[in-house]
């Protein structure tokens, strides 16, 4: 079943120059690009005067694990619902293992595989039993259901708990079912909705293990969803940073952190304006104001403390607290939206009652 793939035609590299549409596959030999596993021109998901997704646009290898990253309500699930055919786009177009999403929507389900963000288990079936109705609705053979139970439930580490009812799981256990439940009818890609959210650290660290594990062994193209960016950081081949339904940003992770311009100091005063009006000097390549703290981007930093110290000292201006560290995808993030994610994860909750507000209408 893995095989599936609906028949659309390669396209010449000469033919689309979009920066959206760049494929990296190294496997381009004679000017042909392969269809990428996932592409997407200008999608866009309104609900009334709502607008959840707004033309955003981006191709993914076959083989790559990508992140859209951004805080809740940002329109990261309403994309992966429009790709996995939950939800019909107001506008554009998308196609998942050559499978158009609009025309060829049975392709598109059989080629994917995918974890929701909520859960979606049986509590009162084993770990078997779940996998094996699943199994069944794929319409799997009795023998290779089987077979490929057993190896996706070793896969996951939850062999010796087949038998136990779902209900006597942990979180983490729950989660690690589900992505092995996605994987039961071998897709070609596998969408994950936020796969940490809840979890504890160590769970966490020990479900991303997983999924690198099945990237690296299956050879499975990942899209996943999540407004952790240590996950993002960790996981990710590339990013798509999303934020009011726009993407703001894409690349690799250390590309879009060199962006930032050097490392990252951020200088805690009570008076922070003067404080950014006197540190504003030729060799500060960015700075920010947020929260009582001037954020600087800057090369050397190291060598630039001592004169930030006096500076600051010579027009009597106090420091609370001064620290330095190399830029990570919130100051990415910040340097893009002048907010930090916290913050709009935060205030995204609202925009997430809003939505399903309309989608109850």
């Amino acid at each position: 079943m893995g095989a599936y793939r609906c028949a659309l035609p390669a396209r010449n590299a000469t033919a689309d120059s979009s920066p959206h549409s760049t494929i990296h596959s190294p496997h381009n030999t004679q000017g042909i690009l392969p269809m990428p596993a996932i592409s997407a021109e200008n999608l866009t998901k309104n609900f009334d005067d709502f607008v959840a997704v707004d033309s955003i646009s981006f191709a993914i290898d076959e083989g790559e694990i990508f992140g859209l990253l951004g805080p809740n309500g940002a329109g990261k699930t309403t994309t992966i619902s429009m790709l996995s055919t939950m939800l019909k786009p107001t506008a554009g177009k998308a196609t998942v293992n050559g499978c158009d999403i609009l025309d060829q929507e049975d392709g598109v389900r059989k080629s994917i595989g995918i974890v929701f963000q909520d859960q979606s288990l049986d509590e009162e079936l084993t770990a078997y039993e779940n996998m094996d109705f699943h199994g069944r609705l794929y319409r799997i053979p009795g023998e290779q259901r089987k077979e490929k139970i057993g190896e996706l439930l070793a896969l996951v580490g939850l062999e010796d708990r087949r038998h136990d009812l779902v209900k006597t799981y942990s979180g983490g256990m729950r989660r690690r079912l589900e992505i092995a439940r996605g994987l039961l009818h071998e897709p070609k890609v596998l969408f994950l909705d936020e796969p940490t959210l809840g979890l504890d650290p160590q769970t966490r660290n020990h479900l991303w293990e997983y999924i690198e594990r099945l990237n690296r062994e299956k050879g499975i193209t990942i899209i996943l969803t999540t407004h952790y960016m240590d996950e993002a950081d960790r996981l990710c081949d590339r990013v798509a940073i999303i934020d009011h339904g726009t993407i703001i940003a894409m690349d690799t992770s250390q590309a879009l952190k060199n962006q930032i311009g050097g490392d990252v100091v951020i200088v805690e005063s009570p008076d922070p304006d003067a404080a950014a009006d006197v540190l504003n000097a030729p060799w500060v390549a960015n700075i920010e104001r947020r929260d009582g703290s001037v954020v600087l981007s800057m090369q050397d930093a190291e060598h630039h403390i001592p004169e930030i110290v006096t500076d600051l000292h010579r027009h009597d201006i106090a420091i609370t607290s001064l620290s330095v560290h190399n830029p990570t995808l919130e100051d990415v993030f910040l340097h893009f939206t002048g907010r930090s994610i916290r913050e709009e994860t935060a205030s995204g909750m609202e925009t997430m009652r809003m939505f399903h507000q309309r989608m109850r209408r």
